[in-house]
């Protein structure tokens, strides 16, 4: 690689802002916050609002909504008059 153009890559934390989860990965991503891990060491924070953990995808919590209902407002809405 070339030096001088490439972008830091380097060991981040990235903290669920809902559920509070964290875990250590690496990134290029800028951020000026630190925070100490459990190794003892200290690391770039990233905050991010929807993680694995708190989204309704991976949580089970999903609204499910039914078809039917959206057919029939959808023909109510556009039907034609005879």
């Amino acid at each position: 690689m070339k030096p001088g153009i490439h972008p830091n890559y380097r060991e981040v934390v990235f903290q669920d802002l809902t559920s509070g989860f964290a875990f250590l990965t690496r990134s290029t991503a800028a951020t000026r916050e630190n925070i100490a891990w459990e190794d003892g060491k200290e690391y770039p924070l990233i905050k991010v609002e929807i993680s694995s953990q708190s989204h309704p995808f991976y949580t089970g919590k999903q609204a499910m909504t039914t078809t039917a209902g959206r057919v029939d407002k959808f023909n109510n809405r556009y039907k034609r008059g005879k």
